[in-house]
C-alpha cells in the first residue's frame, strides 16, 4: 500500500487550520467533558474538516478522532489496523484561554505501526512532518544534530507535565535540583516538536493518549531522539491506552534519567 503524498496532506491541515483554528482563537465558549477535560466547538469543527477532506483523498484508510465516542474508537483500534489518528486541537485549554500554545497531530497508522506523523502549529506557522525511515522535518527542512551541539547545549531544561506524575515522583523531582528549569506548555505536540528541534533537554509526561503521542512521538524518534514509557516499554504500541513518558534527544543524558528514575529494565 503506497503512503499518502505529503504535498497534498500538508496544505490541506494548514488550511483548515487556518480557517478553523485561528479564526476561533481565545473567542470561543468552551464545556468539559466527563474526564475534565475541555472542549470547544472548534474540536469538533476541525475533526469534521479533517474526516471529509482525509476520506475525501484517501478512502482506504480509516479514521479515529479524539472527539469520536470510546466505542468508535475501540472499533478503528480493533480494525484491520490501519487508519488516520487524529487530535484536531490539541491543547485546547490554552486555545480557549487565549494562550497561543495549540496544534493539530495526525498520524497514519498501517498494520498497527506508525508510518507518517505531522504536526502543525498555526500560530507560529510551523509544521513537523515525519515519515518512518526517513527522517524528521520543520517546514520542508531536515532536523539534525550533530553529537556535538548535544553536548554544548547547557543548561539543562527539562519539560515536565507534573500534574500527571505519581506523587512520589513528584515530590522527587521538586526536592531534588537535577535540572537549570522546568517548563510546562500544555500541549502534548507542541512538547514532542519542540524536544524533536532541541529547544528542550528532557521530556517526562505521566500520561498521554493516544493521539497525543502517535504522530509526536514518531517524529520524535525520526529525528534522533530516544524515549521510552515510565513501566520500560515503547511509547507507542499501537493500543486505545494512557501512556508515560521519559524522552531526551542525547543519548547519555537519557541514560542519566533512566537511573535517576528507577525505571526497571
Amino acid at each position: 500500500m503506497s503512503l499518502p503524498d505529503l504535498e497534498i496532506l500538508k496544505p490541506l491541515v494548514k488550511a483548515a487550520a487556518e480557517e478553523i483554528l485561528l479564526k476561533g482563537f481565545g473567542s470561543l465558549g468552551f464545556e468539559c467533558k466527563d474526564d475534565g477535560s475541555v472542549v470547544t466547538s472548534a474540536d469538533f469543527a476541525m475533526q469534521e474538516r479533517l474526516e471529509r477532506e482525509l476520506r475525501q483523498h484517501w478512502p482506504e484508510f480509516d479514521f479515529l478522532g479524539e472527539e469520536m465516542t470510546e466505542d468508535e474508537q475501540l472499533a478503528v483500534i480493533d480494525g484491520e489496523g490501519s487508519f488516520w489518528c487524529i487530535d484536531p486541537l490539541d491543547g485546547t485549554t490554552n486555545y480557549a484561554a487565549g494562550l497561543p500554545f495549540f496544534a493539530v497531530s495526525i498520524a497514519l497508522i498501517l498494520n498497527r505501526q506508525q508510518e507518517i506523523g505531522l504536526i502543525y502549529d498555526p500560530v507560529r506557522d510551523e509544521m513537523f512532518t515525519a515519515i518512518k525511515g526517513q527522517g524528521a522535518y520543520l517546514n520542508g527542512y531536515r532536523i539534525d544534530y550533530s553529537d556535538d551541539q548535544l553536548k554544548c547545549k547547557k543548561p539543562v531544561v527539562a519539560m515536565i507535565d507534573l500534574k500527571r506524575l505519581p506523587r512520589p515522583l513528584k515530590i522527587k523531582l521538586m526536592t531534588e535540583n537535577i535540572f537549570a528549569a522546568q517548563r510546562n506548555i500544555g500541549s502534548s505536540a507542541i512538547e514532542w516538536c519542540w524536544m524533536s528541534d532541541g529547544r528542550f533537554d528532557i521530556y517526562l509526561n505521566g500520561g498521554q493518549k493516544l493521539w497525543d503521542y502517535a504522530a509526536g512521538s514518531l517524529i520524535f524518534s525520526e529525528a534522533g531522539g530516544h524515549s521510552v514509557s515510565l513501566d520500560d516499554e515503547p511509547v507507542y504500541r499501537g493500543q486505545l491506552e494512557v501512556r508515560s513518558v521519559l524522552a531526551c534527544h542525547d543519548k547519555v543524558l537519557f541514560e542519566r534519567w533512566y537511573e535517576w528514575l528507577g525505571i526497571k529494565r
